[in-house]
C-alpha cells in the first residue's frame, strides 16, 4: 500500500495524527482521499499501529483485522457483559500506539465503548480513555450506517446511547455531547471525562472536476435537495443508455438489492453464446464465512462476459498499472489459468491473485507489532459487472452507470453514494426519477457534524 505524494490538506493532517497523541476523526466527501490518506500513514508512520475495521471485505481493503477478531469481542451487543482477554491478545493490545479505525460509520456506540473498555483493561490503565492508545478513525458517516439491532439489543441502546452511531459512545467528549438530565440520566454519562475527539474534514474532491455537479452532490449529500437541482438531475438521468460502441463496454448499473443484481448479472451471462467456464477460488486457512470473502469462491465466466476488476494491477513502483479496483472490462479469451480482459481496446492478461488475512502478534525480541498471514484467498480478481450493488460500489469511480433505486432508497446516504461513484453528470442514467423520499440524511448525524463543524469555527477563530 504505498503513496508517495500528498496533498496539502492530506499532509496536513497526517502531521496531526502522527506528531500528536490526539484522537482524530478524519471524514470527506466521497472522492476526497481518505484512503490515500490512510495508506499513507500506515506505510510511513513510525509509531507502531494497529489498523482494524468493521467487517472482513473492508479489513482486506487496508490489510488489518476485523475489530472483533483484533479485540476477540464477542458478536452482537457486548454491553457491561465482562470482557476475556488472553496473554497474546493483552500483549498485542499493550503494544499500540496508535490505532486506526476504518469505515468508522459502521461501527456502533455499543462496540466503540468495548474498544475502549478493552484497551483500558488489557493496559492496565483504567482511568486513561483507551488506555491511553491514540484513536484514529477514517469514514464518512453520510455514506455508511452501522447496522441497527433489533429487540432487546436495540431497547438496550435506546436506553443507555443518545443513538447507535459511534460518536455517542460513552467514551467520547464532544460539543454534540448533552450533559445527562432528569429526563435522561444514565444516557450519556462521560461529562468531562471522556476523550476529545478532533474532527477533521478532507474538502478537496479529486472525483469530480464539474463545480455544478459537485455542488449538486453536496446538496444530496446534506440532503437539501432544492426542486431545481432534482429537475437537473431527473432531466439528466431520463436520458435512455445509449448501446455500447464495439469497444465499449456496457453500462453498469447500481442498485439497492442483491437480488436485483443478481438477476441482472445473471440474464446477461445466459444470453451469451459460448460455454460457462466456472474458476474455483482456492482457500487456506480460516478466511471467515462467505460474506467475508474478497471475491466469488466460485466465479462463473463466458466470453463477452462484462466484469470489474476488484484490486489494482500489482505493477512495480513508477509503472503505470493497466487496471485499477473498479476498472470495467470485457472477457475475450479464458486460456488454462489466465483470462484475458479488454479494456478500453488494450487486451490484458490477468491471472489468479492472493488476498492475505493478517493477524497482529507481539515479537518479544523486538518489542514491536509484527503482523502474520493466518489465511489466504486466491482467485481472479474479477467479478460479472453488468450491475452491482451501491455498497459495494463503495470507493469505485465510474464514467456511466445507470443507478435503479427500485422501490426506494432504504439507507441514509445510499443516494449520495450512487450518484457520487460518477466522474460527471453525463455519465448519469436513472432507471426512474429520484423522488424525495430517496434524499435521506441521518438526523444524528447532521446533528454531529453541525457541532463538529461549529466547533472546528470556533476553535481556529475562521468565519462563519
Amino acid at each position: 500500500m504505498g503513496v508517495s505524494v500528498l496533498s496539502t490538506e492530506q499532509q496536513e493532517l497526517f502531521d496531526l495524527i502522527e506528531n500528536t497523541d490526539e484522537h482524530v476523526f478524519i471524514t470527506g466527501r466521497a472522492g476526497t482521499g481518505k484512503s490515500t490518506l490512510l495508506q499513507y500513514f500506515s506505510a510511513n508512520t513510525r509509531k507502531q499501529i494497529a489498523i482494524c475495521a468493521p467487517t472482513g471485505v473492508a479489513a482486506l481493503h487496508v490489510e488489518g483485522q476485523t475489530i472483533h477478531s483484533l479485540f476477540r469481542l464477542p458478536i452482537g451487543l457486548i454491553a457491561d457483559s465482562r470482557i476475556d482477554q488472553s496473554e497474546p491478545v493483552r500483549k498485542v493490545l499493550k503494544a499500540i500506539d496508535t490505532l486506526v479505525i476504518d469505515e468508522v460509520s459502521m461501527v456502533n456506540a455499543d462496540l466503540m465503548d468495548a474498544i475502549d473498555r478493552s484497551l483500558r483493561q488489557a493496559r492496565g490503565r483504567s482511568l486513561h480513555p483507551f488506555g491511553g492508545v491514540q484513536v484514529v478513525m477514517f469514514g464518512d458517516p453520510y455514506q455508511l450506517a452501522p447496522v441497527p439491532p433489533r429487540g432487546d439489543e436495540l431497547r438496550y441502546i435506546n436506553d443507555h446511547y443518545r443513538s447507535l452511531w459511534f460518536f455517542d459512545a460513552k467514551v467520547w467528549a464532544g460539543p454534540w455531547v448533552e450533559a445527562p438530565d432528569a429526563a435522561s440520566e444514565g444516557l450519556l454519562d462521560i461529562g468531562s471525562h471522556g476523550a476529545a475527539l478532533h474532527v477533521r474534514e478532507l474538502v478537496t474532491i479529486h472525483r469530480q472536476a464539474d463545480d455544478a455537479f459537485k455542488s449538486m452532490l453536496n446538496a444530496v449529500r446534506f440532503g437539501r435537495v432544492t426542486a431545481d437541482i432534482a429537475n437537473v438531475l431527473n432531466t439528466a438521468g431520463a436520458r435512455t443508455p445509449p448501446e455500447p460502441e464495439p469497444e465499449e463496454t456496457p453500462i453498469i448499473t447500481l442498485a439497492t438489492r442483491n437480488d436485483r443484481v443478481n438477476s441482472i448479472n445473471a440474464r446477461h451471462l445466459a444470453a451469451l453464446s459460448g460455454r460457462e467456464q466456472t474458476a474455483v477460488a482456492e482457500i487456506n486457512g480460516d478466511f471467515g464465512r462467505g460474506d467475508a470473502y474478497p471475491a466469488d469462491a466460485e466465479l462463473k465466466l463466458k466470453v463477452g462476459a462484462q466484469v470489474m476488476f476488484l484490486r489494482n494491477d500489482g505493477v512495480a513502483p513508477g509503472e503505470l498499472p493497466r487496471w485499477v479496483n473498479g476498472t470495467i472490462g470485457t472477457v475475450t479469451r479464458i486460456v488454462g489459468g489466465t483470462v484475458k480482459v479488454d479494456i478500453d481496446g488494450d487486451e490484458v492478461e490477468v491471472e489468479p491473485v492472493v488476498w492475505e488475512r493478517f493477524r497482529y502478534a507481539y515479537n518479544p525480541g523486538t518489542k514491536t507489532l509484527s503482523r502474520e498471514v493466518v489465511a489466504e484467498f486466491t482467485q481472479f480478481p474479477l467479478r460479472l459487472a453488468w450491475a452491482v450493488t451501491i455498497h459495494k460500489s463503495q470507493g469505485k469511480t465510474y464514467d456511466r452507470a445507470v443507478i435503479d433505486l427500485g422501490s426506494g432508497a432504504f439507507a441514509p446516504g445510499q443516494t449520495y453514494v450512487a450518484l457520487s461513484r460518477l466522474t460527471s453528470l453525463d455519465g448519469l442514467y436513472l432507471s426512474r426519477p429520484l423522488r424525495p423520499s430517496d434524499i435521506r440524511v441521518d438526523p444524528d448525524v447532521r446533528r454531529f457534524m453541525k457541532a463538529a463543524y461549529e466547533a472546528r469555527l470556533a476553535s481556529s477563530n475562521l468565519p462563519n
